[in-house]
């Protein structure tokens, strides 16, 4: 008696198209629709204060845009937030990662102590850091700044952009860690072991090993971390509003202000079409580098 075979006949293959077609069509038309419509807009005169004011405007909020000296304001602060950010959670996520590598009593509470900011809401550690830590008179700053004798300091109108690069890097550090730790941990402990045999220190084998080692994770930090600090709003919001003037002002908050503070809906739309074409571009780079740190 024979038995059926298990393989799959020659020549047939299965078509899923059928079965994944609804579900990508609902998600294309959920991403197409917003973007058609924004895109529609920026072309348009459309302000919401003031009916009247209609009809094709063509090109023209982009040209106010670009002409706007806050645009160009908003882009410097939009492109240090990033960068300070990225460079201040990945040094700090990979000296933590290799600190939380070793073993040391207590290491299991540290671990949860240093990754429980990433689980704070961005407006909840904004409400923290501005009334707790970094007000001039009830913050913790300002309490150890008179306990030393020196003049506390108002973070927020003195030095504000810093004061949004540290509450947002408070925040994403203990991702960089999570993703950092991970890749530490997978390190080959003879490689060390080896190292360590033949002569080599403790920054020799950082160096020449653990760093190489965590390149990729580095990568997948960067490029996850940047795509989500272009958008960074909530922390500005509640802080500083964009200011004093326009010193925090980055991309997502002068989109908000054109929209719901001035009631420009072309020339926010015209601005939100720029920062997509941003973002896209960023994230093409970013995919590309890593995909070539994957092939390696």
């Amino acid at each position: 008696m024979s038995t059926p075979s298990t393989a799959p006949a020659k020549g047939r293959r299965f078509n899923g198209l059928p079965l994944i077609g609804p579900s990508v069509t609902v998600l294309l038309i959920w991403m197409i629709v917003p973007l058609v419509m924004t895109v529609w807009f920026s072309l348009q005169r459309y302000n919401l204060l003031d009916p009247t004011v209609t009809g094709f405007a063509g090109i023209d909020n982009y040209e106010f845009l670009v002409t706007d000296p806050d645009f160009w304001a908003s882009l410097a602060n939009t492109l240090i937030l990033v960068g300070s950010v990225l460079a201040i959670t990945v040094v700090g996520g990979t000296l933590l990662a290799v600190l939380f590598d070793q073993p040391f009593p207590g290491r299991d509470v540290a671990r949860l102590f240093a990754i429980a900011p990433f689980f704070v809401m961005p407006t909840v550690a904004a409400l923290i850091w501005k009334n707790l830590m970094m007000h001039p008179i009830y913050g913790v700053f300002g309490a150890a700044a008179r306990a030393l004798g020196l003049p506390a300091v108002d973070w927020f109108a003195d030095h504000p952009l810093l004061s949004v690069i540290l509450i947002v890097s408070w925040e994403w550090l203990p991702f960089a860690l999570l993703i950092l730790l991970t890749a530490v941990q997978s390190l080959d402990r003879e490689q060390l072991e080896a190292a360590r045999m033949d002569g080599a220190g403790a920054v020799a084998q950082f160096v020449y090993i653990v760093l190489p080692h965590l390149s990729r994770a580095i990568s997948v930090v960067v490029m996850i971390e940047t795509i989500f600090l272009l958008t960074v709003f909530a922390e500005i919001y509640v802080t500083t509003a964009g200011g004093p003037g326009n010193a925090t002002t980055n991309l997502a908050f002068l989109i908000y202000a054109r929209a719901l503070l001035q009631y420009d809906v072309g020339g926010a739309s015209a601005g939100g079409v720029v920062a997509i074409v941003l973002a896209n571009i960023v994230a093409f780079f970013l995919v590309r580098t890593i995909a070539r740190r994957l092939e390696v």
